[in-house]
Order: C-alpha cells, then sequence, then structure tokens
C-alpha cells in the first residue's frame, strides 16, 4: 500500500495530454474556465476622462480668478469637446471626455453659477475626478489569464473590451456509477430495510459540476460482474472519467476491482494508506481513466477530492481544484490512527488567520457525510504525526 504523498505524485504525473477548448459567447461563459490570456488591446481610458459632472479647467485658473466663464457643455458621447483656455472652463459629465487643454474637475457641488461665469467656493488639487489614459489598463496587460474561471467581473471586463466571444476549456466529461445491490436510488420505494439511497451519485455530480466539469449519471448497477462490465464499458466510451462508488474493497461481492483490469485499463494504484478511503483506486485506458472508490458516502466524497478531482481540474487547464491553506488548531486533537488522515473540521477565519476546531463533527465509520456541512474544510494529519495540541499549525483543503 503506498503512501498518500507518492499516490498524489503519480497523479500528477499521468499523462492527460493537452486542454482542449472550443469558443463561445461570453453571455454563456459564465462558470467557464478560460483557456487563452485575455490581453488588452489598446489603453482604456485612452483618452483624459471625467469622473464626476462639474466643470473642466485649468488647474492654474484656481490662483489666479475665482470666477470663470463657461463657454458650454460637453455632454457624455459627445462628438465635439472643444477646448479651454485660461479664464474658461467648459460644463463637462461623469464619462466625458476632458476638453482639450484642461487638466481638472471642479465639481458642481464646488461652485456657484452666476450668469454665464461659476463662482469657484473651493479650490481642488491638480487632476481632481479625471481619469488618465490608461487608468483601467493599459495596452498590452493581460487582463484575465487564462486558467480563470469566469465570474461576474469577468464578463464586466470582457464586454468592455467588446470581446464577444472567448476560448474556454471544454468540460471533461465525468461519468458516475454507483455499484452494490443494496443501493437504491432517490424517488424509489425501499422494499426492505437493508437497502441504501444513494447520496454517493448526486454527491459526485453536485463535486464534478462545481469544479467546471460535465457530470453524467449512469445510475446504478447491482452486484452482477457482467452487468458492471457492460456499464464500465459504456461510460469509458463516452467519458474521460470514469468515477465509480462501491465493490473496490475485500468483501466477496466487491468486484470492480476485478473488472476495471480485465477492461484494458492500467492500474495505476490500488489500495493508498490513508483514512478513509484505503482502498481507492486509479486506472488508465488510453486516453480515459477509471477512479474507483468506496462506498461510504464520507469515504467517496474524500476520494474524489483527493484523486478525482485533480484530473478534472488538470483537464480544464486549473492548476489545483482546491486551496491547501494553513490554520491554527483551537483544541487539540486525537489521532486514531498511524495513516494519512482527512478529517472533517470546522474552518474560521478569526484575528487574520484561520482556525480549526471540531464542535458539532460526530466521529465513527466513514459514512458520516453530515460532518461536511457548514463551513468544513478537511484538516490533513500525515503518517508521521501523532497527537496534536491546541495551537498547532495544521494544513487543511479549503472546500
Amino acid at each position: 500500500m503506498i503512501s498518500y504523498e507518492t499516490s498524489q505524485n503519480m497523479i500528477s504525473l499521468l499523462s492527460i495530454g493537452t486542454v482542449r477548448s472550443e469558443r463561445v459567447f461570453i453571455s454563456s461563459a459564465l462558470g467557464r474556465i478560460l483557456a487563452e490570456d485575455i490581453v488588452a488591446d489598446g489603453d482604456y481610458p485612452s483618452h483624459p476622462t471625467s469622473a464626476m459632472d462639474g466643470y473642466a479647467i485649468l488647474h492654474s485658473d484656481l490662483a489666479l480668478c475665482d470666477s470663470l466663464e463657461i463657454l458650454g457643455d460637453n455632454p457624455a458621447g459627445a462628438d465635439e469637446i472643444g477646448g479651454v483656455m485660461s479664464g474658461a472652463c467648459i460644463k463637462t459629465f461623469t464619462g466625458s471626455l476632458m476638453p482639450g487643454g484642461s487638466d481638472t474637475l471642479i465639481p458642481i457641488e464646488n461652485v456657484r453659477v452666476e450668469g454665464s461665469r461659476i463662482i469657484i467656493e473651493k479650490a481642488v488639487p491638480h487632476g481632481f475626478a479625471v481619469r488618465p489614459v490608461g487608468e483601467s489598463y493599459r495596452e498590452g496587460e493581460v487582463l484575465i489569464p487564462r486558467g480563470t474561471k469566469i465570474g461576474f467581473a469577468e464578463i464586466g471586463v470582457l464586454a468592455g473590451i467588446n470581446r464577444v466571444m472567448i476560448r474556454v476549456a471544454q468540460r471533461p466529461r465525468v461519468a458516475i456509477i454507483a455499484t452494490g445491490s443494496e443501493i437504491l436510488d432517490i424517488g424509489e420505494a425501499a422494499r426492505h430495510e437493508g437497502q441504501i439511497r444513494s447520496s454517493n451519485s448526486y454527491t459526485l455530480q453536485a463535486l464534478v459540476d462545481s469544479l467546471g466539469g460535465e457530470s453524467i449519471q449512469m445510475g446504478i448497477v447491482g452486484d452482477d460482474k457482467h452487468a458492471i462490465m457492460e456499464r464500465f464499458e459504456e461510460a469509458i466510451s463516452s467519458c474521460d472519467i470514469v468515477v465509480s462508488t462501491g465493490g473496490v474493497s475485500v468483501g466477496d461481492y466487491d468486484f470492480v476491482k476485478h473488472i476495471v483490469p480485465r477492461l484494458g485499463a492500467e492500474v495505476i494504484f490500488k489500495g493508498v494508506n490513508i483514512k478513509p478511503g484505503q482502498h481507492v483506486m486509479v486506472a488508465q485506458r488510453g486516453s480515459k481513466f477509471i477512479v474507483s472508490l468506496p462506498g461510504f458516502a464520507y469515504s467517496s466524497t474524500v476520494t474524489f477530492i483527493l484523486y478525482a478531482a485533480p484530473l478534472i481540474a488538470r483537464m480544464l487547464g486549473v492548476e489545483n481544484p482546491y486551496d491547501v491553506i494553513e490554520a491554527t488548531l483551537k483544541v487539540p486533537f486525537a489521532k486514531r490512527s498511524n495513516k494519512s488522515e482527512f478529517t472533517a473540521c470546522n474552518l474560521s477565519f478569526e484575528e487574520g488567520r484561520y482556525w480549526v476546531d471540531f464542535e458539532g463533527k460526530k466521529t465513527g465509520s466513514s459514512a458520516i457525510l453530515t460532518n461536511l456541512l457548514g463551513n468544513a474544510g478537511l484538516m490533513i494529519c500525515g503518517e508521521e504525526d501523532g497527537d496534536l495540541e491546541a495551537g498547532t499549525l495544521v494544513r487543511v483543503i479549503k472546500l
């Protein structure tokens, strides 16, 4: 059984090929991963621009006189913006280009209008309320780097530079298969108390979608070798990654671990010295991957985060699917094994740093998915770690 660190290194060395991309309209780009650098093709603004409503002036006039002649108006979008000479001003509005010769905007609130002149009641510093050339960005500046997940701000910037379409990473298709004759899909009536709801399929679907992949629900297949073989073959022929739950342990009906090699897939590793999920298996067939996870809800979720999520991220051109941060233990922690442990914890940010505690988290089997509710993270303890005292710095996967 290999160590967690070795397994992660093996995942990072797997060849996933180049990131596949496609062009989409920016109105359809929300949540997608950018596959190109977005570079400014000019300065913005390209001309000094008013940031307020007021009067465009020569700042040197403020020391010479207390009133200026109004030459006219300069509304935003005007074709002709005119020019300012000493002793005069032009009424200029927010977003308007500054008139030639002007270098300062004095706000409406700072003046009093008497006929065709303004009386200056409060002076302003040089360049006040004037957006200089290139204030937002300069020509050639990388505005949004590739690998960025497109959010509302990115959409606004793209629209501002008149990008109608952008290149984004294609969503890797991830098939999700639940195995086990005891598994019952949601909405189905239970026939006996020994059946278990298929929560894993929907948990993993949510994880795939949140990471930017395209989840494909392949349903539940019972403990039948032929049926499992057919379902896996169907999934791997149409998807980039097949994620299964159940069938990888040491029970008489754990067939997945035997079927995957029969599919012609090379087993990269089977079994990692981690808690939970030590029986996790990763295999590869050509450019496709199979990630077989344990059946317990907490185990399958944690091992998906550790092994399936990095593959999805790499196919999208993203370096890390989740941030690993440093936090401080509020309370002591008793380690339960000599494995690398991934423990559900509460994560908070106080006094400029992250803190970890376990209030409300239950101890028991690897089936307690409710431990990941709330502002949860996964605290990492290495194989060599023992019990930890309050105040210890620990690593946490920030979910």
